[in-house]
């Protein structure tokens, strides 16, 4: 069951379309209606402005129940790959999704990130840059750089449940149970970072991620089975 929807509903902002309203509510009857998501801690984004998302990732699921959880449209930074999966690339376009090169710098993707916030977006990256599956591992620095060149906050998130090491199809097709908590802000403030600047936020936004894990998940058998 997906809660508390009349909050996550009311009040959709400007950035929502027509078109993309409609496929939000299809959205919240797949997640309410299919899956069991239980929101832990309610998501605290502003009602306009920039704002950068940051969650562990833990299935290919994951950026659809953050979505259902948030009252906001959120621009998703994927890897091409995916992005270019025959048939879907048209959804990722028409919510303004970007690919992201996964064999070194892209820049292409850095520079429509910067563009996605300077125009008031919500950005959602996962730093890990791939799914881990018993793990969280080391976050890469691109959230940081883009926050603090930016000086537009980061707001972290712990999903867990049973979509952890799930295949692709298996997540969307089988009912999952998963819990969602949302962290306060962080404000990196706004800088021209150094690298040893870069490493020191990614730890620190690693550790504030972790820590919502600690704080709602504690139990194993409340993140197997969140109720």
């Amino acid at each position: 069951m997906l809660s508390p929807p009349t909050a996550i509903q009311a009040s959709p902002p400007v950035e929502f379309t027509p078109l993309i309203r409609r496929l939000e509510k299809l959205l919240h009857f797949y997640v309410g209606g299919y899956h069991h998501l239980d929101i832990l801690s309610p998501c605290r984004l502003p009602p306009s402005g920039p704002a950068i998302v940051i969650c562990n990732h833990i299935s290919s699921l994951d950026p659809v129940l953050i979505q259902a959880a948030c009252p906001r449209l959120i621009t998703w930074m994927m890897a091409r790959e995916y992005y270019e999966i025959a048939g879907l690339r048209w959804l990722f376009d028409l919510v303004g999704a970007i690919p992201v090169d996964r064999n070194g710098r892209d820049l292409h993707s850095t520079r429509a990130a910067f563009r996605a916030l300077r125009a008031g977006r919500v950005l959602g990256i996962f730093p890990e840059g791939y799914i881990g599956v018993k793990e969280v591992h080391p976050f890469q620095t691109g959230a940081a750089l883009l926050a603090m060149r930016s000086g537009v906050k980061i707001f972290p998130a712990w999903v867990e449940g049973s979509t952890r090491g799930t295949e692709m199809v298996e997540a969307y097709f089988l009912p999952q149970r998963v819990g969602i908590a949302f962290g306060s802000p962080m404000d990196l403030g706004k800088c021209d970072p150094s690298r040893q600047a870069l490493d020191s936020a990614a730890l620190k936004m690693r550790e504030t991620v972790m820590a919502l894990q600690a704080a709602y998940f504690a139990s194993p058998a409340h993140a197997e089975n969140p109720e």
